[in-house]
């Protein structure tokens, strides 16, 4: 038996040194995203909805070129496994808030739509965020603008 050496994947370069800034402006967007996330959840949980279930509403009426969504499209947006977005629209559908419908073209599809009772909630929690984005824009425009112009963190 021979004592062939290991092959060592390549070891990436050393960083530059660091600045406290590139602690800093990290460290405060993830705080401004954890409390715009900790006011989204208690806005969904105010209108009925578990957050999970908002997101899900959302990514449906904001879904991009308002195609139609399918449950792939749904756990593509979401982040989540197919079988997770089947639950989730499932139990959607339960309350209410969705119809899933068979897409005429492709039959092992469903097609995801808002039900009238979705579209109000929606419209609600989307203007109570709409809100609460614009209160922490002159948090986050200036905190944002210091990552392209590294002349101006001094």
């Amino acid at each position: 038996m021979s004592a062939t050496p290991k092959r060592q994947s390549p070891q990436p370069p050393p960083p530059h040194e660091l600045a406290p800034y590139d602690y800093e402006i990290p460290a405060e967007f993830r705080h401004l995203l954890m409390r715009f996330a900790a006011f989204s959840a208690q806005a969904a949980h105010a209108a009925g909805l578990a957050p999970r279930q908002h997101q899900a509403l959302l990514a449906i009426k904001g879904y991009p070129g308002g195609s139609q969504v399918t449950v792939g499209d749904l756990a593509r947006r979401l982040g989540i496994r197919d079988h997770s977005a089947v639950g989730l629209v499932n139990r959607l559908v339960e309350s209410g808030y969705l119809v899933r419908r068979t897409d005429m073209e492709d039959r092992r599809r469903a097609l995801l739509f808002l039900t009238p009772m979705a579209e109000k909630a929606l419209t609600a929690l989307s203007a109570a965020h709409r809100e609460e984005l614009r209160r922490i824009a002159p948090l986050l425009t200036p905190l944002l603008s210091q990552l392209g112009c590294p002349d101006s963190r001094s």
